[in-house]
């Protein structure tokens, strides 16, 4: 299930991707299958592992070209382990709300971008994440250990942006048929076991098919109910060419 759009991000083969806060790598898998180089960074060592095994079974299987590279780095999202202008692409899925210090954040994201490169930001879009937030305290910080700390107003990642030196390029929204089932989470109780309620269970046996074989009525369905109930937003922005330029490659 990807949340990004790549042709929206402009990525290009044998660029080189970072995808922060990668867990399980569903995009960095996509963008090795575009002929892209990546690295995929996240706090979790064991999400690492899996990434390089799955990575690996799509290099055996002629998934992924050869002379495509990944690498893995376990790295705090402030304090980014890699050199000025190292990337030309950046996804960052799932990751802002959750650090405090999102603007540190956006700065080293700004100084490892390369001019021109371009980065898309999954954040949670308002309306839905405000709902979960009313429905339980369990769903995010405190109660929730690494949880969501804030909830994004309309324009405010867009505006922290600029601040940090990159210009916005739009944003959509995306996973509407996820919001009602976090809804029905937040309702019954988040840490409680999907299988321990037979509506949550049987939506998320609806998702997982969903997912897999992405029937044209529930895409055509989504797409619609997107503008108002994604769960998802994601905003693109380019690092520009110079300081007196927003030109963008």
């Amino acid at each position: 299930m990807l949340t990004v759009r790549y042709e929206r991000l402009r990525l290009q083969p044998n660029e080189r991707v970072l995808d922060l806060g990668c867990g399980f790598g569903r995009h960095a898998y996509e963008a090795l299958r575009r002929g892209a180089h990546v690295v995929a960074c996240d706090l979790g060592y064991d999400e690492l592992v899996q990434v390089r095994s799955v990575a690996a079974v799509m290099w055996a299987d002629g998934e992924i070209d050869e002379g495509i590279m990944l690498e893995t780095a376990n790295g705090d999202a402030t304090q980014l382990p890699f050199a000025d202008e190292s990337f030309d692409r950046i996804i960052a899925s799932e990751v802002m709300e959750h650090i405090k210090e999102d603007e540190k954040v956006l700065k080293e994201l700004t100084r490892v971008l390369r001019p021109g490169g371009t980065l898309a930001i999954t954040i949670p879009s308002k309306f839905p994440e405000r709902l979960c937030w009313v429905l339980s305290e369990d769903y995010h910080a405190p109660n929730a250990e690494g949880g969501h700390v804030r909830i994004y107003g309309r324009t405010e990642l867009e505006e922290k942006m600029l601040f940090a030196g990159l210009s916005p390029l739009g944003s959509h929204k995306a996973h509407a048929l996820h919001s009602p089932y976090w809804w029905l989470r937040c309702a019954i109780g988040p840490n409680k076991a999907v299988e321990e309620n037979r509506l949550i269970s049987a939506y998320h046996r609806l998702l997982t098919w969903d997912i897999v074989k992405a029937p044209k009525l529930t895409r055509w369905a989504e797409s619609l109910l997107n503008p108002l109930l994604g769960k998802s937003k994601i905003v693109y922005a380019a690092k520009p060419n110079s300081e007196n330029s927003h030109a963008v490659t």
